[in-house]
């Protein structure tokens, strides 16, 4: 038979989710052995230039672009992503095959001189999301949120080093990681509404690959998928790029799904929420819903980027 190829990103963290999404199908697909099932990592633009901003160099786009381009070129037959790095429009002979159940959506804290982030005092806290600095802004006003990039890793390293007194991440890589022993606070959903698809990996595969197609889908889970496909069209409707402050999250209790989201005025000085429940079936239908409606609140404060 031949074997499968699956592309991630160099780092560890991408590494965890390759070998995550492999051990899956070597689960469901009894005929596969492990040697038949390959791990290419590939080098993307936002790994090589991880001293300037993402909005400088492209957008988050950047994390995927050369991952899909191996795809596309027959080079790998599986892509692994983290979902919330990837535009919310799919590269027209790309699908994803399978959205792997959600890990833990919630950022944390991490620092070694503080407990929370209430106890900082005219502080430095790194993180490269314009959404977590202003959610983080509400519940401390008294802290300085400076730029940071790299991996889980090395982020960890800068503050170490302290370049800064405490950082914010996914909660989804640290526990990957087996980082946890380094977290102080682990922020509620009511307070810090996290990036859409964060801590839901996805893998993703070429249109016309129906064998392929087929594997993935039976590591797909289909509450995750919902999930992410409303979060993504709440994503399209408002038509944010990678600096727009929006958070969402979808949550599915039964046949009902309710999507939560916020979304900041362009000066960041005021933000926007909604909350809508429904039918998970009309996932997509929410996400829209929702993102008219958000568009409506911030009216002319919120511009619309594409």
């Amino acid at each position: 038979m031949k074997k499968i190829t699956i592309g991630a990103r160099e780092s560890k963290l991408s590494l965890v989710y390759a070998n995550k999404v492999k051990n899956l199908i070597l689960e469901k697909e009894t005929n596969l052995s492990k040697g038949s099932l390959i791990i290419k990592t590939i080098k993307t633009s936002g790994d090589i230039f991880k001293d300037k901003k993402l909005s400088e160099i492209g957008g988050k786009k950047l994390f995927c672009k050369e991952i899909e381009e191996s795809l596309l070129n027959k080079e790998i037959d599986i892509a692994v992503h983290a979902l919330k790095d990837m535009e919310v429009e799919d590269e027209k002979n790309l699908v994803i095959g399978s959205y792997i159940e959600r890990n833990d959506p919630r950022d944390a804290f991490i620092s070694f001189n503080f407990n929370s982030l209430k106890e900082l005092n005219n502080s430095i806290v790194g993180s490269s999301s314009r959404r977590r600095e202003l959610q983080l802004k509400l519940i401390n006003k008294k802290i300085k949120v400076k730029q940071i990039r790299g991996n889980v890793d090395t982020r960890i390293k800068k503050l170490k080093e302290n370049f800064y007194d405490g950082i914010v991440l996914a909660i989804a890589g640290i526990k990957n990681l087996g980082l946890e022993k380094n977290v102080k606070e682990i922020f509620s959903l009511d307070d810090v509404i996290p990036s859409a698809g964060q801590g839901i990996i996805a893998a993703q595969c070429r249109k016309e690959d129906e064998r392929i197609k087929e594997i993935l889908n039976k590591i797909n889970s289909p509450t995750t998928k919902q999930c992410a496909i409303s979060e993504r069209s709440m994503l399209k409707t408002i038509g944010g790029n990678c600096d727009t402050a929006v958070g969402a999250l979808a949550t599915v209790i039964g046949d009902e799904i309710k999507l939560t989201a916020q979304l900041f005025s362009d000066s960041g000085d005021e933000f926007f929420f909604h909350q809508l429940k429904g039918k998970k079936k009309d996932a997509i239908e929410i996400g829209k819903t929702v993102g008219n409606i958000l568009l409506k609140k911030a009216g002319s404060k919120f511009k619309k980027k594409s």
